[in-house]
Order: structure tokens, then C-alpha cells, then sequence
């Protein structure tokens, strides 16, 4: 079993400074886990206690069914890919492979045997007898995975390793890591991985499970589907999402037959499921924040959409879809529009009036104080 355990894990250095604040976590044998948040959130240190480059203050870190939070890091069963590879300069790439084991003390044939089978995995045979100032970016981050692979680890470590990628590059290196990470588990080997992002984009492509982090603290752990669609609170909603989700300000207002949002000095009703939810939660004429994600509105006519008022500001052409930035009222929002239903709105000039329809049932109502959602 290669399950890692964080129990009531904590960071403080000696400043006094509490980095990470008593984090509880379970990865499962096997899964992907992905560790993301702003820079500054520690999760590159919750990463290296893992590893055991950093000390645990306070809590317990368990690998498998043992304690290892005073073991050295090669003791722990780990393999650690960095952001900048770190590889020998002065060393071939089968060499590098093989330096671990090596120092390890495994027989010459089988460190041939798994330098040579992690090569074919990563499809980098005729890489073997190169030095690594011959390599393009993505093949030294391939012979840093291949390294980490020849140790057959219980558990993958990865620390922001795409980021020193061009972004064409970086998407099909996603690609090639999510598929090696389910060849491993599909073969009977030790795939638990966790890996270390502040690339939102590859935490939702790449996770089975994300684990979102601020200020040391986890805010949500789900998969990528659960965030995006049902956020824990207002930090998870805004960080989760590309564009990020319309999140503003707004109150509460009671209806005769329900519960309506103010938002930019229009009356949004909200649909009867959301009311009911609300309903003795925060009090009527509550101060809120008001959460819709951009592709919830359209600049044409939706069933069951709410149609308001706005002020054109400007478009982003990004190819197939068009994000069309506009105000309701003083409130900035964006809408995320396929391209063949823009119709002339990009050719109009900053200010122009315009219909937008905003779909209310998809909407999010966050606490103005602690964020909460308070619809789940």
C-alpha cells in the first residue's frame, strides 16, 4: 500500500511564522492528487515534508502504514521530480538514470533492465547516450520523470514541474504525465503521486482529486468536477475556472413569493430551489457575494434566463469562443460567448446599451463575512 496519511500536520519556523496550519489529508493508493493555490499558500512546503526536506512541527505523516516524520528522505519510499530537473550536467542520460541505483547498491543488470524500461515508457530511448545541455526542455523534464521512475517509488513527488515549459509544450507534457501515471497504476505498480501547481488549468486536467490551499490552510479537496461546479466558498470559485467566475458584492432581498438578489441596482428573483435553500440563513436584506460563472451568461435569449441591462466594455477573441466584458450598473462582469452568436457586438463602441441574460439557476451565493457557500 503507498496511501499517505497527513494528520493534523503543522509548520512553524523559528521566526514564529506558522506556514502550514494543522492540514488533514488522505491520498489514496494509487491516486493523483494535485496540490494548487497562489503563490505564498505553502504548498510547495506541505510538498517538501512530504519529501523530507523540510521539518514537521507538529502532526503526524504516515506512508503506507509507517510513521515517517523523522525519517530521511531516502528512507521514505519518495522520488522527488523538480522545477529545474536537476540533472548532472557532466553525466549521459543513462547515466543519470542509473545514479541512484547505483548508489544504492542494485545489481548492474537490473539498473540496466530499469534505466532501458523507463526509457521505452517515456519514449526516449535515442536520448540515452546525451548529455543533458543536448536536451530541449521537455526531454530533460522526460529524464527527470525517468529518474523518479527507476527508484519505483511508493510515492511520486512533483514539484511544479511543467512551469519552465513553453505553453504548447507544457499542454502535451500534461498529457504524456496523466497517461504514464495510469499505464503505471494499470501495470501493478506504486503510481501515488502528488504533484505541486499554481497552474489552475493543470490541476483541473490532471487531478483525480485537487486539493485547494490558502495560507497554509486546505479550503477544498474534491475532484475537478465538484469544484468548478460546487465551490466550498468564494476563494475556491474564484481560483477555480478560466475565466474566473463574476463574483461581486450584492444583498439579499425578500420577495412575496421569494428571495431576489440586488446586484448593480437591478433585482435578480432567484429561482425557487435556491430561495428554499436560503430560506433563515442569512437574514433578509443580508449583505452577500453574488457568484456567476461566465459562460452562465449570454448575449442572447435563454429559456429561463434573466434578461438585465448593461454597458458594453470591450471583447477578448480567443478563437472559438469570445469573452465579452460589460457592467450591470457599476458592477464589472464577463460572459463567455461561443463566436457565431456574437453578432455585430464586437464592432460596437465601449458603452454601448446591451441585453445580457444571466442564468440565475446556475448561480452562487457566497457569505459576505467567511465566504462560505451557502448553498451547499
Amino acid at each position: 500500500m503507498a496511501r499517505l496519511s497527513l494528520n493534523k500536520i503543522e509548520k512553524v519556523y523559528p521566526n514564529g511564522f506558522k506556514a502550514v496550519h494543522g492540514v488533514d489529508l488522505e491520498v489514496r493508493d494509487g491516486e493523483f492528487m494535485v496540490f494548487v493555490g497562489p503563490s505564498g499558500c505553502a504548498k510547495s512546503t506541505l510538498l517538501r515534508m512530504i519529501a523530507g526536506l523540510e521539518s514537521i512541527s507538529g502532526g503526524e505523516l504516515k506512508i503506507g502504514e509507517k510513521t515517517v516524520n523523522e525519517l530521511a528522505p531516502k528512507q521514505r519510499g519518495i522520488a522527488m521530480v523538480f522545477q529545474n530537473y536537476a540533472l548532472y550536467p557532466h553525466m549521459k542520460v543513462y547515466d543519470n538514470l542509473a545514479f541512484g541505483l547505483k548508489l544504492a547498491h542494485t545489481p548492474k543488470a537490473e539498473v540496466d533492465q530499469r534505466v532501458r524500461q523507463a526509457a521505452k515508457l517515456l519514449e526516449m530511448e535515442h536520448l540515452l547516450d546525451r548529455y543533458p545541455k543536448q536536451l530541449s526542455g521537455g526531454q530533460a523534464q522526460r529524464v527527470a520523470v525517468g529518474r523518479a521512475i527507476v527508484k519505483k517509488p511508493d510515492v511520486f513527488l512533483f514539484d511544479e514541474p511543467l512551469s519552465n515549459l513553453d505553453a504548447k509544450l507544457r499542454a502535451s507534457m500534461r498529457v504524456r504525465l496523466t497517461e504514464l501515471h495510469r499505464t503505471l497504476r494499470e501495470s501493478g505498480q506504486p503510481a501515488t503521486t502528488v504533484y505541486v501547481t499554481h497552474d489552475q488549468v493543470e490541476a483541473m486536467t490532471m487531478g483525480e482529486r485537487i486539493c485547494v490551499l490558502k495560507e497554509g490552510v486546505i479550503q477544498q479537496v474534491d475532484t475537478p468536477t465538484a469544484l468548478y461546479d460546487r465551490p466550498a466558498n468564494a476563494f475556491v470559485a474564484s481560483f477555480i475556472g478560466s475565466p474566473e467566475m463574476n463574483i461581486h458584492d450584492a444583498r439579499l432581498q425578500a420577495l412575496d413569493d421569494g428571495l431576489a438578489v440586488l446586484l448593480g441596482g437591478q433585482v435578480l428573483p432567484l429561482p425557487a430551489a435556491k430561495a428554499a435553500r436560503l430560506q433563515g440563513r442569512p437574514a433578509a436584506a443580508a449583505s452577500i457575494k453574488f457568484g456567476l460563472r461566465p459562460e452562465h451568461v449570454s448575449v442572447l435569449p435563454r429559456p429561463g434566463a434573466t434578461q438585465v441591462q448593461g454597458r458594453l466594455r470591450f471583447t477578448e477573441h480567443m478563437g472559438s469562443e469570445i469573452f465579452v466584458h460589460f457592467d450591470i450598473g457599476d458592477v464589472p462582469m464577463s460572459a463567455r460567448v461561443p463566436a457565431d452568436q456574437l453578432g455585430d457586438l464586437a464592432e460596437q463602441p465601449r458603452g454601448t446599451p446591451h441585453a445580457f441574460w444571466l442564468q440565475l439557476a446556475q448561480a452562487h451565493v457566497f457569505d459576505a463575512a467567511s465566504g462560505a457557500n451557502l448553498l451547499l
